[in-house]
Order: structure tokens, then C-alpha cells, then sequence
């Protein structure tokens, strides 16, 4: 088997696990989103069509991020001349927690903004 054939087989077998991740953080963002605007904001509300819109938008996002994911592929291929498999998992394990971590920016920026307005006067 050929590096390349190596390293596509590598990546797709890593797929899973990135997409499971992102379910995950998905869910948990939001649920997070729930508990901090509802805290935070005066005239927070979530309804059934929001959450709709919200879950189609994340699913376009994760849809987006898939594509990002081959970049990893690309960034193994230019990079990785060796084809060292412990530099394959650590760009994976950069971008997978950078992915992860994504969609807790939107509780993250409400809760700075909160306390930005709160303590300026």
C-alpha cells in the first residue's frame, strides 16, 4: 500500500470520531447557550422554530467543518514528508478540539458581553 492510500485511509478512519465530536459539542453549546441566556438575558426565548433553524444552521456548519476535516488530509500530505503517524495525530487532535471548541464561542460571547455591559457605566 502507497503513502497516499496510507494517509486517505487514515483520515476517513478518523472521520467518525470528528463528527461524533461535533455532535457533542453541538449539543452541549447549545444547552449551555439555554442555561446562560436565560440567566444573562432579559427577554431570552427559545421556541421550537429557533431551535429548528438553530439545529439546521449547526448541521450547515458541521457540513462546512467536513470540508475543512480534508485540509487535515492536504496539511499530512504537504507537510508530513516522513509520513510520521505521530504528527498525523496531532493535527488531528489540533484541529479536532479546535473544532470542538467552536461552537462554545456564542455562550462564551454572551457571557462577555454581559459583563462588559454590566460593569461600564
Amino acid at each position: 500500500m502507497n503513502t497516499q492510500q496510507i494517509r486517505i485511509d487514515w483520515w476517513e478512519n478518523h472521520r467518525k470520531k470528528y463528527n461524533i465530536g461535533l455532535i457533542i459539542s453541538g449539543i452541549a453549546a447549545f444547552f449551555l447557550y439555554l442555561v446562560v441566556g436565560s440567566f444573562l438575558i432579559k427577554d431570552f426565548e427559545v421556541t421550537i422554530f429557533t431551535t429548528l433553524f438553530q439545529g439546521i444552521g449547526y448541521l450547515i456548519m458541521m457540513g462546512i467543518a467536513n470540508v475543512f476535516y480534508c485540509l487535515g488530509f492536504l496539511a499530512d500530505k504537504l507537510f508530513n514528508k516522513r509520513n510520521d503517524d505521530k504528527f498525523r495525530k496531532r493535527l488531528f487532535n489540533f484541529g479536532y478540539w479546535f473544532s470542538f471548541g467552536l461552537p462554545f464561542l456564542i455562550p462564551i460571547t454572551i457571557i462577555v458581553s454581559y459583563f462588559m455591559g454590566y460593569y461600564v457605566t
